[in-house]
């Protein structure tokens, strides 16, 4: 009987704390359920906004799509191509073909026959070809010079940083190389000890003469 009083005493506050435990997960769950439902329903006190919605300052702002989609492209690679086109036109080879293309243009309108000549006399079509050619050249050739410009700006950075980690070694080298020297101004060189030597034997022969003639 003493044994069962004794564990029913232990037990009673384990199970207390057991019962406080389950109480506490059931105000949970009663609470999620009633954050669902207010979510889910509109309170009758609080009335619904009827303007537009105010974007939170928490958030990005999204872009807003535009009335004309334009269409997306790689930058990378159309500033490839522009350089290409850029470097080609600065070559002899497109001064030549340019040349041979405007004097057959001229030779078929000026001597073929009428009707097969396009471009008569004081050849517009041409004029506005080349016009075209030439205003197409110019954005092309100062997009690939800007791209030039980037490239040889990071490759100065580059230069600078490589120079300044040079100057920064030479610097410590000189450092070291002053604290060895100081250091080596301190020990016996050979030549030091050798004349030291000299000088010891020389006065032990003095003393060994001095003591002969005594």
């Amino acid at each position: 009987m003493d044994g069962d009083r004794k564990s029913r005493r232990e037990d009673s506050p384990r199970q207390r704390l057991q019962g406080e435990l389950r109480e506490l997960r059931q105000l949970r769950e009663l609470r999620a359920r009633e954050g669902t439902q207010r979510g889910s329903r509109p309170e009758r006190g609080r009335p619904e906004p009827s303007g537009p919605v105010r974007a939170r300052l928490d958030q990005p702002r999204t872009a807003r799509p535009g009335l004309i989609s334009l269409p997306a492209y790689d930058p990378e690679a159309f500033g490839k191509l522009s350089e290409r086109i850029a470097r080609f036109l600065g070559t002899g080879r497109f001064i030549v073909w340019m040349t041979v293309v405007i004097i057959a243009w001229v030779v078929w309108n000026t001597v073929g026959p009428v009707s097969w000549r396009f471009d008569d006399y004081p050849f517009i079509f041409l004029t506005l070809m080349l016009s075209l050619q030439a205003s197409y050249a110019a954005p092309l050739i100062l997009l690939a010079q800007n791209r030039q410009d980037d490239r040889d700006r990071v490759n100065m950075e580059q230069d600078r940083a490589r120079s300044d980690r040079n100057i920064a070694d030479t610097e410590y080298l000189t450092r070291e190389v002053a604290a060895l020297r100081h250091g080596l101004g301190e020990v016996a060189t050979r030549d030091f000890v050798r004349s030291e030597l000299q000088a010891l034997l020389k006065e032990l022969d003095e003393r060994r003469d001095h003591a002969d003639t005594l």
